[in-house]
């Protein structure tokens, strides 16, 4: 009876130790290597529908650059929610170039349009990239209106990155509070696990 109940003993503490064990991956993975992501707005349909799942890569980036028409989650700048450009004034006609110096706790997720050292200009919401028309099949059209029209260009500072949501009319990106530094950027979202029907990589 006493080695039944040792050995009961002993297998109650090792599924312990190995529910601990599993416990403790799952929260080191999600807080070194991949992260979930809820989409929480409408600024990234179609690509991306509201409350659907991603997972983010939250090491990618820390030994490579984001690139051009990647999606990622970052953090934005301090002001963010109320469209605050970090430039004392921004000039009319012109997308904002200077983001806010202090880094916002929520989290975004849009496409990296431009890098460090691309000129950017933006007509009918469509992105000019250093003189070129980038193809934006992917997107939701922008209508007529405030955010559809930056045509001067601006130059993104080194080590930056200029965000948009695929929903170029409804978006609250870096047209209104400036380009992304990389140290902000969390990570590239590569797949999508719900829903079930929209299960896929990136």
């Amino acid at each position: 009876m006493k080695k039944r109940e040792k050995s009961a003993a002993g297998s109650l503490v090792e599924l312990v130790v190995i529910v601990a064990i599993a416990l403790g991956l799952a929260l080191g993975i999600q807080a070194f290597l991949v992260k979930p992501y809820r989409i929480p707005s409408e600024s990234m349909v179609p690509t991306l529908e509201v409350g659907q799942r991603v997972l983010v890569n939250r090491i990618g980036n820390r030994f490579s650059d984001p690139s051009v028409g990647e999606i990622v989650v970052f953090h934005p700048p301090v002001g963010a929610e109320t469209q605050t450009c970090g430039a004392a004034r921004r000039p009319s006609g012109q997308a904002c170039d200077q983001e806010t110096p202090q880094k916002s706790s929520v989290n975004f997720i849009k496409r990296v349009v431009a890098g460090p050292g691309d000129k950017l200009s933006i007509v009918g919401g469509h992105v000019i990239l250093n003189g070129k028309r980038q193809k934006d099949g992917f997107t939701r059209p922008c209508a007529d209106g405030d955010g559809c029209d930056f045509p001067s260009p601006i130059t993104i500072p080194p080590d930056h990155y200029f965000m948009m949501g695929d929903n170029r009319g409804e978006s609250d990106d870096s047209r209104f509070w400036g380009p992304v530094p990389k140290k902000w950027i969390i990570g590239g979202a590569f797949a999508t696990y719900w829903p079930p029907n929209r299960i896929g990589l990136f």
